[in-house]
């Protein structure tokens, strides 16, 4: 049995179909079925006589089954597709659309290239499907939480060292600041909080996860017990000397927005440094000084509310003297302090039992009281005490073996070899 053909409308048209039988059967005027249909009287004319020579059929658009007067030449799709293969394989249809322009000064739509790609059987950028997850409303205004992680992952993949990617996100307009570093640890995460807050200012609270350098993993000593304190961390105490809050994740979609725009990062990104031949730590913080403008204008949205709950920065000298490590050590009555396997003597005159010894960010250490920056100088070599004589090696007492060492309880031991015979 032989199908029967059957013409496939859409709704736009069957619409227009019920309206011009309307106009055809005299129900209504055609100037009233053109208003009605937003045609003109002369169009609507023309419709009427395809339908009586043609049948239902010719309310059909001309254009159906025929190609695009904007569609692109086989030749040249197929010349797209190459390039695609042997430049953009691992990109997605929009950043390879993007590059596309950018370098090859060639016009595609995201969606076109999407199809194409599609039909070539390269699927690579298909969402997956992921567990539910409750969503959390922004909070509403600019500086009032900023999520902050960091990445590790082969940036430079295998042209360059590993590294780290230390990256802040408002959580209200989405707007990024991010550096690379050598390492995660609290350096790093203090010396690109300082650049932050130079930038934007104080925020009211910092949202991060329970790594050891925002979160201390020591057990509380008995003064925090006693005084109902949790040990902090270096970053946590710093934070809270500067009032900013902070928050811990306990788990890492509770700050999904970082962890997504990481994901982003680690695609976008990396092909973007690719590009650029970019393989080093330095060329790619440069590289992040144009590149996170242009992606901030992009993809960071509106707040819900204009004001800006950044609180101004405090001095430069204020925030060196918060932003560092700082350790409590004892000052002997010598008025000496060891600090990292090494002795430092000072030589100011004060009466204290504690010291505090501050590492900086660029490297320098200071050592203070009360916030009094005290003069040091450090010991290389320890004097000796005047009845003190250095001792050569034949001077030391030597040491009598005790009545079980293994040459008392055998005295065999102690008798010599006798020469083995020669052989006759």
């Amino acid at each position: 049995m032989v199908g029967e053909d059957k013409e496939v409308m859409s709704t736009k048209e069957l619409r227009r179909l019920s309206v011009v039988r309307q106009a055809m059967q005299k129900k209504m005027t055609q100037r009233a079925a053109g208003e009605a249909l937003g045609l003109s009287e002369r169009q609507l004319r023309r419709l009427i006589r395809r339908i009586r020579a043609e049948g239902e059929a010719g309310i059909a658009h001309r254009g159906r089954g025929k190609r695009s007067n904007r569609g692109l030449a086989a030749k040249r799709k197929a010349e797209i597709l190459r390039l695609y293969k042997r430049q953009y394989a691992d990109f997605g249809p929009t950043l390879a659309a993007e590059k596309l322009l950018e370098r090859d000064q060639i016009a595609v739509s995201d969606e076109t290239l999407r199809q194409w790609l599609l039909a070539e059987g390269i699927d690579h950028f298909r969402r997956r499907a992921r567990p539910h997850r409750a969503w959390r409303q922004r909070r509403s205004h600019v500086g009032e939480l900023i999520q902050m992680d960091g990445s590790h992952h082969l940036w430079f993949e295998d042209r360059g060292p590993k590294c780290v990617l230390m990256a802040y996100i408002d959580d209200a307009s989405s707007c990024v600041q991010a550096r690379f570093y050598e390492y995660e640890g609290t350096i790093p995460a203090m010396e690109s909080f300082k650049r932050y807050v130079k930038r934007y200012g104080l925020p009211l609270a910092v949202y991060a996860d329970k790594h050891t350098t925002y979160k201390s993993p020591a057990e509380a000593t008995i003064n925090e017990q006693l005084e109902d304190r949790a040990p902090q961390s270096q970053f946590e105490r710093a934070l809270g000397e500067l009032g900013v809050k902070m928050i811990h994740a306990h788990s890492p979609q509770a700050k999904g927005r970082v962890e997504r725009l990481f994901k982003t990062f680690q695609d976008r990104l990396v092909k973007e440094m690719r590009l650029a031949g970019i393989s080093s730590i330095e060329a790619a913080n440069r590289f992040l000084l144009e590149y996170l403008p242009i992606y901030n204008r992009r993809f960071s949205v509106k707040p819900a509310q204009e004001a800006n709950l950044h609180r101004p920065r405090p001095g430069l000298r204020v925030l060196d003297q918060i932003l560092c490590i700082k350790t409590e050590r004892t000052l002997r009555r010598d008025f000496t302090v060891a600090h990292d396997r090494k002795l430092y003597q000072i030589e100011d005159n004060l009466r204290a039992q504690r010291v505090t010894v501050e590492e900086r960010l660029d490297g320098s250490m200071r050592i203070t009281h009360q916030e009094r920056r005290l003069r040091y100088r450090q010991i290389t070599t320890r004097p000796l005490r005047a009845h003190e004589t250095p001792k050569s090696p034949s001077q030391r007492p030597r040491t009598k073996p005790s009545p079980q060492h293994p040459w008392k309880k055998h005295p065999w031991l102690r008798k010599k070899k006798e020469p083995c015979a020669s052989l006759s």
